[in-house]
């Protein structure tokens, strides 16, 4: 396999060798619990020992001031945490900076759910903190300022050692995360003037799970974990003896070499940064370069998101934002910055490091210049990179979003609807804007309905064909979802004509009118725009009988909740698009999603159905809320009895939530009682789907023969939960059922 030009040393570096030659003897030979007494402990103590003056001597400060850690996280939360609960009686405020990595943000966060009162100090448009603004910021009862050394994401390098006497001069302590600086700008805590300092030991060629907190000899904290005395009574646990070792050396290796480190990063930076510029001349450069960290560059594309230029780059290994808080949103950081807002649509850190070469720099500024140029490229350039075989081609490249997941945020929505002026309405509407519905239903006459829906896209999987059997499979949905059957469907279509080929097009109609010729409809026309991406979908047109018509207002107490398709489209595809899913999994999950919702909208029609939705883009959670909303019931969910895509919850716990996923989850927790869930349990539950299979809530008696004939129809339908109450539209969601 040839592997990307790696350009993400501020996610992680690797392990230097002479690091991991110094640590292995530890995993097998001196094996020892360094508490022990013995030779063999005594020898692992040794080490521990060894380590800690290593750690001590590139800090310059004394062993014993040392304590070794789980991690940089580890550390802000012993180090904040600690000092938060040892001096809570003399007062409860905390100043951090706006730029602070989570491991500092989110422990001040639990801080002030907790009593704590917390101030942010802004940053000036280059990522600055002024020592004036936390001077300002400083109260009588204010017992610790955190600022970061060197922001990870622009690198810009604080102003630390002004920030501390400031603090000092208040009696107040000060604590900075180094993580990103270590190893890359001299770390001296005497010089800086801090009372507690954070070390990550993977962002210096150390393993992951080992970093150190530096405490200043007279500062107490309160442990937050309890066991034996172990690292001065600080950090209980068996220490992690080879890592730490590793750590040591890692150390040691800073201290007689950070001139050339630095030097070397610097001048592989350098060359990106004036390639860049040069081919590129309309990117901007975040943050300042002269004060900022050797290795780190940060830019942005003119009105052009980053994630459009990295989906086309395979051959550099390069970031979107912070690895520890890539899958959701933009960045904070630069949000703080006020970044403009041509430039607001993301932004890209390139970080260099010990092993980036001279040609590895000049090669990713052209592998970098090009996926740029591809992304804004030419209709000459494009058609004449398509293969042959169009089915190969793709077109998720044209895409900022994927599928419904390019819904607008919910809670975005519901506010600009909740203050609509209230529409002129027949009273032939029988559904329309003031109804949680997908579709809206207009009276004919006594006895028929015409329902219409509409829903358009952007490309979820590559191959045109299915992309659009995928929309119209989806715009259908909504028509079967309420009992009705459809007639006839219109086209929509936003398209970039001046950077594809047209024959792209067609086989996306193609696809869209060969699912609906399998439904039985004929397309009658539709609308196209030029567009700067890939857009699609379908007005579908359907007619039910009144009597037959299903909504999802009326689901009541005791009824039993059924799925017809598994859920986790949205964590696949956004796996597929980042390198971690392959191609069997997005087929798999193509077929699923190309699906009709037909031949189980055939099956529902001949049982007392109380209440139907489809599931799309706003998940599980979200489409059940609202059915539960207009229904005014509550419902419990039972995890292990929703059927998942294969695959699925192996990549949410890797991490592939796409953003507008992680919206779903956070609008979802005003109503949700997520109960005991995993974090990956509770972004599948509100994963946002593509053309998702149909949500039926039916009375208990009727819902094992729908099941037996939904399974003779080749529907795999299961019963997922039950409305156990009428309520305001609340889910709790447990493992299993419970047993009353």
């Amino acid at each position: 396999m040839n592997y990307p030009i790696y350009l993400d040393y501020n996610a992680t570096t690797p392990i230097e060798k002479e690091v991991a030659d110094e640590m292995l003897p530890y995993l097998t030979e001196i094996f020892g619990n360094p508490s022990s007494s013995h030779a063999f402990g005594l020898r692992a103590k040794n080490a521990v020992e060894n380590a800690r003056e290593q750690v001590a001597a590139m800090l310059n400060c004394k062993p014993y001031e040392i304590v070794f850690t789980g991690g940089g996280t580890e550390s802000n939360n012993i180090a904040i945490a600690g000092i938060a609960n040892a001096l809570k009686t003399k007062g409860k405020h905390i100043i951090i900076s706006a730029i602070e990595h989570p491991a500092v943000s989110e422990v001040a966060s639990y801080l002030s759910k907790n009593g704590f009162d917390i101030s942010i100090a802004g940053v000036d448009e280059q990522g600055f903190v002024d020592p004036l603004t936390i001077q300002r910021l400083i109260r009588n009862d204010t017992i610790l300022v955190s600022v970061m050394h060197a922001n990870n994401e622009i690198g810009t390098i604080q102003p630390i050692t002004e920030i501390a006497a400031i603090a000092h001069k208040h009696n107040v302590i000060i604590h900075t995360d180094a993580a990103q600086s270590v190893g890359k700008i001299p770390v001296d805590v005497q010089n800086l003037g801090v009372d507690l300092l954070s070390i990550a030991g993977h962002k210096l060629y150390a393993p992951k799970g080992v970093g150190a907190l530096y405490i200043r000899s007279g500062v107490r904290l309160e442990k937050y974990m309890h066991g034996a005395n172990h690292e001065h009574d600080i950090r209980p646990g068996t220490e992690n003896v080879s890592h730490i070792v590793a750590l040591g050396k890692a150390c040691s290796l800073v201290r007689e070499n950070l001139v050339k480190y630095a030097a070397s990063m610097s001048q592989s930076r350098n060359m990106i940064a004036t390639g860049l510029s040069e081919n590129i001349p309309e990117i901007r450069i975040n943050g300042d370069l002269n004060r900022s960290l050797p290795n780190t560059l940060n830019i942005s594309f003119l009105n052009l998101g980053a994630g459009e230029v990295v989906s086309r780059l395979s051959e550099v290994a390069v970031s979107t934002g912070a690895a520890c808080h890539s899958s959701g949103g933009g960045s904070g950081t630069l949000d703080a910055m006020n970044l403009p807002v041509e430039y607001a649509q993301g932004a890209m850190r390139i970080s260099t490091g010990r092993f980036t070469t001279p040609d590895d720099a000049a090669r990713a500024v052209d592998f970098i210049t090009k996926a740029y140029h591809k992304a804004k490229g030419s209709f000459e350039e494009v058609a004449a990179s398509i293969s042959n075989n169009i089915q190969d081609f793709k077109i998720t490249e044209y895409a900022l979003g994927m599928g419904c997941g390019c819904k607008m945020r919910p809670n975005d929505l519901e506010s600009v609807l909740k203050d609509m002026s209230p529409q002129i309405l027949s009273h032939d509407v029988i559904v329309g804007t003031e109804t949680r519905d997908d579709a809206a239903v207009y009276r004919m006459n006594g006895e028929e309905c015409i329902v219409e829906t509409v829903d358009f896209f952007t490309p979820m999987v590559d191959n045109p064909y299915s992309f659009g059997a995928i929309a119209a499979a989806n715009a259908v949905s909504d028509i079967y979802a309420m009992g009705a059957t459809p007639l006839f469907a219109l086209n929509m279509v936003a398209f970039p004509v001046d950077k594809l080929p047209l024959s792209v097009l067609k086989e996306i109609m193609q696809g869209a009118g060969d699912k609906l010729a399998e439904a039985g409809i004929p397309v009658l026309g539709g609308h196209s725009i030029e567009d700067t991406g890939i857009k699609f979908g379908m007005v579908v047109t359907g007619k039910v009988k009144t009597e037959n018509l299903i909504t999802n207002a009326g689901a009541k107490t005791g009824d039993m909740l059924v799925l017809t398709k598994p859920i986790g489209s949205g964590i696949i595809t956004k796996a597929f698009r980042i390198g971690m899913a392959d191609k069997k999994e997005i087929d798999n999950a193509a077929l699923i999603m190309e699906m009709l919702n037909m031949k189980a909208a055939e099956v529902m029609s001949k049982y007392p159905v109380n209440a139907c939705t489809d599931i799309t883009g706003f998940g599980l959670a979200g489409h059940l809320h609202e059915m539960l909303a207009a229904s005014n019931v509550d419902a419990e969910l039972w995890f292990e009895s929703v059927p998942f895509m294969d695959s699925a919850e192996r990549l949410a716990r890797m991490g592939a939530v796409p953003g507008s996923t992680i919206a779903n989850e956070e609008f979802a927790g005003q109503w949700t009682d997520f109960t005991t869930l995993q974090p990956a349990h509770r972004s599948m539950m509100c994963d946002a789907q593509t053309s998702g299979g149909l949500l039926i809530s039916i009375e208990p008696a009727s819902v094992i023969p729908l099941l037996q004939e939904m399974k003779e129809k080749g529907v795999d339908a299961r019963i997922i939960g039950e409305i156990h109450d009428s309520g305001s539209g609340k889910i709790r969601i447990t493992y299993r059922k419970r047993v009353h």
